[in-house]
């Protein structure tokens, strides 16, 4: 996902036909569709959906669309021309209408199903018919693939309405979780973190809906009250959305013999994965069974190295489904996500998720992911033991390599060549017992400093004198082992991290309609690691205020949106 256009360049898609152009839809062309499906897209109502790989989908348009914000930065990088995210035909596409779209874009889009696993634990219970016949994009829709820049990129609506995968529900989102997960792609590539990226975001001025949520001021762990909220649609955009989920939605059904073509489908939907997302990296003249396995050994390699950094900059995901987990080792679907305040291995911004999936223990979840994509695999491997073999080999030094690349990521956060086992959990220990900051502290430390003066603007709470001696003496033995400078150090771990409390009253000020603080938080916020004005520091660089401690909505929140 590289900047393949010089900032400078002019763009080449001002309109809404310059983009048509691009237009190109692998997954329909070459997947097959539900036999069951209606081909105009008027499929909003929830039903089973035995077989194919995708519904046709005609998107719901928000009533009364507004501009708020797109990402600048990602525009320049297609080479859109900014100008292009607030004119008619495209505010209309992207706001849910296909109805007047140039050809050869489609005017119908698609959803897809997908399994569920928790935990490496397979679920049916959540799907209304109780057979996993019901789970999938149940507000998500897909409206176009493009080739840009030689880059394959699908562009899916969040918040586009009803799908067969609704499971009853309105099939919108609403603005506070739209501007969360809008900000929250663009700063996690700002970080340097694999992730689905930002497009466009549209408000409805007349369509609410009503949602659990928290009242001012609460602490309850569960929403209180019912609110009216705007609904809104963000388009995230990514070179594809298949999750682990929907390999393995394939991979159950193969592995049952559900129906004659099972085994045909998981196949078909392996081996697109691969195009989309590792192409340049498994040989096409290969056999099936050997590409899985290669494709094995990639996404390891890649859902390890996006783990890590989630830790590095203290993200946490929160719900970490299978089906939250692409397939292309990315960050996917911002839903319960927090980014810590104080440093807490146990920190769970989601009510619901359990520790299971909390900060510390991503690596563990990512783990049981994999073991349940590796699963999904094997059908495709009967014939073949021996590479089936290579498959559990991967497998099994899944928790291996995440350990390397711990390892590796915590050695650059402190700038040792090395790591050191003990320094760290000495550290981790000191941490725990100060509360610290867990940002402010990695960026104050960064500056190498004499002694733990600076240290402290990362600390929630005072030192006894036993204390600080002990801060000190880590200080010194860890200055010891240094080998990058500050400006190494200042490149891993960045000063702004998009924290709950700043959040916050982003969209409540974005739902009268005010929209400056929402975007001048995208501006913070995509340069995370630069020496901003004195302005921004004070404003954003700081400790959690206390009076925002155990607040709903703000410490922690439900799965709502």
């Amino acid at each position: 996902m590289k900047n393949r256009l010089s900032q400078n360049a002019a763009p080449s898609v001002s309109t809404l036909g310059d983009l048509a152009k691009l237009a190109n839809y692998s997954l329909v062309e070459s997947l097959k569709c539900d036999p069951e499906a209606k081909a105009d897209g008027a499929d909003h109502a929830p039903r089973q959906v035995f077989s194919g790989h995708y519904v046709p989908v005609k998107p719901t348009p928000i009533d009364d669309p507004e501009y708020i914000a797109h990402s600048k930065d990602f525009f320049h990088e297609l080479g859109f021309a900014d100008s292009l995210a607030e004119s008619a035909d495209f505010v209309r596409m992207f706001s849910g209408d296909l109805s007047q779209v140039p050809e050869p874009m489609r005017k119908v889009g698609w959803a897809s199903g997908y399994a569920l696993s928790i935990f490496g634990t397979e679920y049916t219970q959540q799907c209304p018919f109780q057979t996993g016949n019901g789970y999938g994009d149940g507000r998500a829709v897909s409206v176009l693939e493009a080739v840009i820049n030689g880059q394959r990129w699908e562009m899916q609506l969040k918040g586009g309405g009803r799908t067969p995968y609704c499971r009853g529900a309105d099939g919108r989102a609403v603005l506070r979780s739209s501007v969360r997960e809008f900000l929250a792609q663009e700063h996690m590539h700002a970080l340097g973190v694999p992730t689905s990226r930002s497009l466009s975001l549209y408000v409805s001025k007349t369509e609410k809906v009503q949602r659990p949520w928290y009242s001012e001021g609460s602490r309850s762990v569960d929403p209180d009250t019912m609110v009216a909220e705007p609904v809104a649609i963000s388009t995230r955009v990514a070179p594809s959305f298949i999750r682990v989920g929907q390999i393995e939605l394939f991979g159950r059904r193969a592995r049952k013999q559900e129906h004659p073509d099972a085994l045909a489908e998981l196949e078909a939907i392996v081996l697109h994965l691969i195009d989309r997302e590792y192409a340049e990296l498994i040989d096409v003249n290969l056999s099936t069974a050997e590409k899985v396995v290669l494709l094995a050994r990639e996404f390891c390699d890649r859902l390890t190295s996006l783990v890590a950094n989630w830790i590095r900059v203290g993200y946490c995901q929160g719900n970490f489904n299978s089906d939250n987990c692409a397939a292309g080792g990315f960050t996917l679907d911002y839903g319960p996500f927090g980014f810590c305040d104080r440093f807490d291995p146990y920190y769970q911004p989601w009510t619901g998720g359990g520790e299971h999936f909390a900060f510390w223990n991503q690596p563990v979840a990512a783990e049981r992911n994999f073991e349940m994509f590796c699963t999904a695999l094997q059908p495709l491997l009967v014939s073949h033991p021996d590479v089936q073999q290579q498959l559990d080999e991967i497998r099994s030094d899944f928790a291996k390599v995440m350990q390397g690349k711990m390892e590796k990521m915590f050695a650059a956060k402190l700038g040792l060549g090395t790591f050191d086992a003990a320094l760290f959990s000495e550290l981790v220990t000191l941490m725990m017992q100060t509360s610290v900051d867990y940002t402010i502290f990695f960026r104050e430390l960064s500056s190498i400093p004499e002694d733990i003066g600076p240290l402290k603007n990362s600390f929630y709470t005072d030192l006894s004198e036993e204390l600080e001696g002990r801060w000190s003496e880590w200080l010194t033995k860890w200055k010891s082992h240094v080998t990058d400078t500050s400006e190494q150090m200042k490149r891993v771990n960045p000063k702004y991290s998009l924290r709950e409390w700043l959040l916050a009253p982003a969209y409540q000020q974005a739902a009268t309609g005010d929209y400056a603080l929402l975007r001048e938080l995208q501006e913070v916020m995509t340069q995370p690691y630069a020496e901003q004005s004195r302005a921004v520091e004070e404003k954003y660089y700081r400790l959690k205020p206390t009076e925002f401690s155990a607040i709903g909505g703000l410490s922690h929140m439900s799965c709502s949106s």
